[in-house]
């Protein structure tokens, strides 16, 4: 059991929804996300998920587009992001997954690249454009480091798909909640994405996490009773920009708002003592 799962488990005692936020690695700075990372789990932060800068992020909107550009031109490597991955550990044990495009992994080596993500302290790893028929080599080898992969589903997936990422995605199912690249929503359909993400649970019994749209408190608050966790990037991406040199209070502060609307609609727990 890695870190993921024991989150999962800890959430799941507790009667809590998980909250799973995205950083681009190396935005503003690795500095900044060196320190913005411990930052976001005191202020309510899970998961984080540390997206590796590519050159053409395909499913993507401007807001992440325009931050790994910036990254990329500041010299960020996957390298570089192990080695941040691995400085964040002498402080922090919060899961930590790694969010990137498939040619960067290739280019590094398979067996490689999992060998020092494993030795920097990641958790898992999400490849948006490796689908589940083509990830064999690189699942074998997180196999073996006990290291999670995680597939996308999304509002097109049919039951057949669905049955596939449920018997592939571990340790949780993405569910991509619009048809769509990443990016910040005015509104959400929520009984749409409430009917989807139950066809998914007839057919898994793994955590189902939320993602694409979110776009802050007030969304979250009626998304809640949908899934078991949310992932947050392009709105706490737009606030870091938005905040310049204030960028640290200001991300916590967001986070700490949806942190706190999770807690308020936290359940006594599957253990509870009944009265």
């Amino acid at each position: 059991m890695n870190r993921i799962e024991r989150k999962f488990r800890e959430l799941e005692r507790a009667g809590r929804k998980g909250l799973i936020l995205y950083l681009t690695a190396g935005y503003p700075s690795l500095e900044a996300t060196r320190a913005l990372v411990p930052g976001l789990e005191k202020a309510g932060a899970d998961i984080i998920e540390l997206g590796v800068p590519f050159s053409d992020p395909i499913a993507d909107g401007v807001t992440i587009q325009r931050t790994n550009a910036a990254a990329l031109a500041a010299g960020v490597t996957l390298a570089r992001i192990l080695k941040l991955v691995a400085d964040i550990r002498r402080e922090s044990q919060v899961p930590i997954i790694l969010m990137g495009y498939y040619n960067p992994i290739l280019a590094y080596g398979l067996e490689r690249f999992v060998r020092d993500s494993w030795k920097a302290g990641v958790d898992g790893l999400i490849v948006p454009d490796l689908p589940p028929e083509e990830a064999a080599p690189l699942r074998r080898e997180l196999k073996k480091a006990r290291l999670g992969l995680i597939f996308l589903l999304a509002p097109t997936s049919d039951d057949e798909r669905i049955a596939l990422v449920a018997g592939r995605s571990e340790p949780f199912i993405y569910y991509v909640s619009v048809a769509g690249v990443t990016g910040a929503r005015a509104s959400l359909a929520s009984e749409e994405i409430g009917a989807q993400v139950a066809r998914i649970r007839r057919q898994s019994r793994r955590p189902v996490c939320l993602g694409f749209g979110i776009n802050g408190p007030e969304a979250l608050r009626e998304l809640v009773p949908l899934a078991d966790g949310f992932i947050v990037g392009s709105a706490l991406l737009n606030c870091i920009e938005k905040a310049g040199v204030r960028y640290q209070a200001a991300a916590e502060e967001f986070v700490a708002g949806m942190a706190g609307v999770l807690k308020a609609a936290a359940g006594p727990g599957p253990g509870a003592k009944k009265n």
